[in-house]
């Protein structure tokens, strides 16, 4: 390249005003100059070459092969033509950037070539490269998780919606509609019982309550119902109270959920006015006798054994259907009637109208567990019959799908979660008096646990609390 003068000026062409520079570099060289500058005759020109000490242009930087790069300049990068590329001497250790080899003791890229350097670009680079990915798995997860989301099972939030719950809450600011019926037994102690004073209590009763209370009812917005056994399925009852006024005509109303001691059976199932929860209680059948002046054998193990006799049961029931089977019924002699009311029953084998009464042994535990404290004549004596078929009593919501769903998270809820001990207490305070040895009864009312529930199909968070389920 040619030399730089002396002194350390310009050169003599180059002492002209910047004007004549400006037109030289935009316009050519003047007239009669094109041949010094496209030969390079005129002092060795270098048709390339910058000149230091030039205001608008940086120092050059020379290259082995005599071509020039500018110190400084952001927007040029390496030339991939051999002469721009620094020969690899010995060492040297590669650049992690550009993957070439770096000049020994050099501290970065610059050495290795002279330019720009690329590390900001490629962590510019880099950076929006990741964050373009991370972008794309949150946008596909985003889409799956709707996906998902939507065809789901529904919320809990959209199960109210669907089974009518939230209209009932806030529809009538009178509260005349903030109440939920529940039909109920009323004549069986300790599981159904209407009191004296108004009102009801029993196992049955605070099943309800639980369950009434999970779908945001307080206790003195549920209205129970009187239902009678065949009235069940109908889910018709009719409100003991409201009966007392002057204006009662005993009219029936149908009932939100029935909780009536109702036992799941395949024919019922297939019933589609029933819509049956999942089982909260399990019990067998059993026979009662009088414990004096009975025909009967003193020991009942069989209902093969109340052939020849006068058996009470409760109509429609599943005790009604095993009796007929076991006895054969009017074809063995055996007189079987249905009643309503099991209490009706009692009265009957009391009075002398039956031998024998047979049903689910919780609803018969109470009537001898109250006898108990009477004189032989009127004690009721029980009979286990050991029967292998379990009686599951569960909760009626009719049509309701989505309220018979509500039941059975409210049902979960109750058996997975330790600290909920509501249904634990309703045993402890109604069934397990029962149990206690009088009038034969001996750990066959019930059993002692909430039946197993397994979770029912309602979406949640993945963040929401799921119970543990263990033995189902």
């Amino acid at each position: 390249m040619a030399d730089k003068p002396a002194d350390g000026g310009m050169r003599p062409e180059e002492s002209s005003a910047p004007s004549e520079r400006h037109d030289r570099e935009h316009h050519g060289p003047p007239d009669g100059a094109h041949e010094l500058w496209s030969t390079g005759e005129a002092g060795d020109r270098d048709p390339q070459a910058r000149w230091i000490g030039d205001e608008h242009d940086p120092p050059p930087v020379e290259d082995d092969d005599q071509q020039v790069r500018w110190a400084g300049d952001e927007h040029d990068p390496p030339s991939d033509e051999g002469g721009d590329q620094r020969v690899p001497q010995d060492g040297d250790e590669p650049d992690r950037w550009s993957g070439e080899q770096r000049a020994e003791g050099s501290e970065n890229a610059e050495v290795a070539w002279p330019g720009p350097s690329l590390k900001p670009r490629l962590r510019r680079f880099r950076r929006f490269r990741l964050s373009a990915w991370i972008a794309l798995v949150l946008a596909a997860a985003v889409v799956g998780v709707s996906v998902l989301w939507g065809s789901g099972p529904p919320t809990e939030a959209e199960l109210w919606e669907q089974a009518g719950l939230s209209n009932n809450r806030t529809k009538n600011t009178n509260g005349t509609n903030n109440k939920i019926r529940i039909g109920v037994k009323g004549d069986t102690p300790y599981i159904a019982e209407r009191k004296r004073g108004g009102g009801f209590e029993g196992f049955d009763i605070e099943i309800a309550r639980m369950i009434a209370a999970d779908l945001g009812y307080l206790p003195k917005e549920i209205e129970f119902l009187s239902i009678e056994t065949e009235d069940r399925a109908r889910m018709q009852g009719r409100n003991d109270d409201l009966m007392q006024g002057k204006n009662a005509e005993g009219k029936s109303v149908r009932a939100d959920l029935v909780v009536a001691s109702f036992s799941v059976t395949p024919d019922r199932q297939a019933n589609p006015a029933v819509g049956f929860s999942k089982p909260y209680f399990f019990t067998e059948q059993s026979v009662v006798t009088m414990e004096a002046g009975t025909k009967l054998p003193k020991k009942i193990t069989d209902l093969k054994q109340l052939r020849d006799s006068r058996v009470c049961t409760l109509g429609t029931s599943t005790s009604e259907g095993a009796l007929f089977d076991a006895t054969g019924g009017q074809a063995s002699g055996t007189e079987i009637t249905g009643m309503n009311s099991l209490k009706d029953c009692v009265e009957g084998l009391k009075k002398g109208d039956f031998d024998a009464v047979t049903t689910d042994a919780a609803l018969l535990a109470g009537f001898v567990k109250d006898s108990a404290k009477k004189g032989p004549a009127e004690r009721l004596v029980h009979h286990d019959l050991g029967l292998e078929k379990t009686e599951m009593w569960a909760v009626n919501a009719g049509s309701n799908a989505a309220l018979r769903t509500l039941v059975d998270l409210s049902l979960y809820r109750s058996y997975a979660d330790p600290r909920d001990r509501r249904w634990e207490e309703a045993y402890d305070k109604y069934i397990l008096p029962l149990d206690d040895g009088s009038g034969g009864y001996q750990g066959s009312v019930a059993r002692a646990e909430q039946p197993c529930t397994l979770p029912p199909p309602v979406r949640r968070w993945p963040w929401e609390r799921t119970l543990s389920v263990l033995g189902c």
